[in-house]
């Protein structure tokens, strides 16, 4: 990118942490928050646990008659906007802010309850509230709504590199000059028939171990450009960001054609104007499973030989898809100062072959 975009604020709702002070003590902790799942049955399935959000109280930042219109993946995903303005330090954003969320599913235990009510009440019966939040680009849409911004809303799914493309779609954007700032993240729901399918596909990691994926659910929201008011802190800067294809992949698994994954590493520390050796931390797409992992590992070490950086996974904390993607990236900013990095490299690899990776850097330039 021609310039570096500020992050002035960073709002978590995640799997055993509520606001970012409590998202850091998480990762301090080094205690995983994918716990055994009590929100429905999951009894025949082989795989019985997620990374579930607990102890939230949207009513603690929404209020109730507004509430009531909203699933829970708009809440998640409105609460973390919120915690990340106050989080920045700023009561309001310039209206022509931007909206840029990703989601692997969407709402899909709301689309699960309108066709239920669909089928046993006929269309005239079917609440139509429910058929409004069945669409994935519905939280994006209470956020610019509540938070009256007129900019470009733009909801993006792409499997696990949902949150990163959102991510990229918006700095493109403010440095094109088509927004002064932008709300970016990733908001996932953990439900029954997500759980479930992913289960019969073999998709999920099984209590016993072996290959596969703990799925998480929550929200990261960050505060992306010039918001218009001075913030009392900057955790760094969006740099560079890389995109590629592993055509080798099939719809729904991952592909073997690493020297795709190195095009995407290459061109986000290229985008970044810094060298390989600059590279302090990679936050690896690593979420368990087997081929995804083997291939993340063998472009790192084709890209960075000998001298790999320190590599970090997080989704090991708080489970994979669009949250686990805006965590990853969230995780990586609040490590930049504490732990002294000067640039982190964060990669997002998707069954289906889509490859997105980012350059984050503590420095303006």
């Amino acid at each position: 990118m021609s310039s570096r975009i500020p992050i002035s604020g960073i709002g978590i709702v995640a799997p055993g942490a509520i606001g970012v002070d409590a998202f850091r003590a998480l990762l301090r902790s080094g205690q995983t928050a994918i716990q055994p799942v009590d929100r429905f049955d999951t009894n025949g399935l082989n795989a019985h646990e997620a990374g579930l959000v607990r102890d939230f109280s949207p009513k603690d930042f929404i209020a109730p008659m507004k509430m009531r219109r909203m699933n829970m993946l708009s809440r998640l995903a409105l609460s973390a906007a919120k915690l990340a303005l106050r989080d920045a330090g700023i009561d309001a954003l310039d209206p022509a802010t931007g909206v840029a969320l990703g989601t692997a599913f969407g709402p899909v235990q709301t689309s699960v309850d309108y066709m239920q009510e669909y089928v046993e009440k006929g269309a005239a019966l079917a609440p139509p509230q429910l058929f409004a939040e069945s669409v994935a680009n519905a939280p994006g849409s209470h956020i610019a709504i509540e938070l009256g911004l007129r900019g470009f809303n733009v909801t993006i799914t792409q499997r696990e590199s949902s949150a990163l493309a959102a991510a990229m779609y918006a700095s493109s954007q403010i440095v094109k000059g088509m927004a002064p700032a932008a709300l970016i993240g990733g908001v996932e729901e953990v439900n029954e028939m997500i759980f479930s399918v992913l289960d019969r596909v073999g998709a999920l990691r099984a209590s016993g171990g072996g290959s596969g994926i703990a799925i998480g659910e929550g929200s990261a929201v960050l505060v992306a450009g010039a918001s218009g008011a001075h913030p009392s802190k900057i955790y760094g800067y969006l740099s560079g960001f890389g995109i590629a294809r592993d055509t080798t992949a099939s719809i729904s698994d991952w592909g073997h054609d690493s020297k795709a994954v190195v095009t995407a590493m290459a061109g986000a520390i290229d985008d970044a104007g810094i060298r390989r050796a600059d590279i302090d931390a990679i936050y690896s797409s690593a979420n368990g499973n087997e081929r995804g992992d083997r291939l993340e590992a063998e472009a790192l070490g084709s890209l960075f030989g000998d001298s790999l950086p320190q590599v970090v996974a997080t989704k090991s904390f708080f489970g994979e898809y669009a949250a686990g993607g805006a965590l990853q990236l969230a995780a990586a900013l609040v490590d930049l100062g504490e732990r002294d990095l000067r640039h982190a490299l964060v990669n997002s690899l998707s069954a289906g072959g889509g490859i997105v990776c980012a350059v984050v850097s503590r420095e303006r330039g």
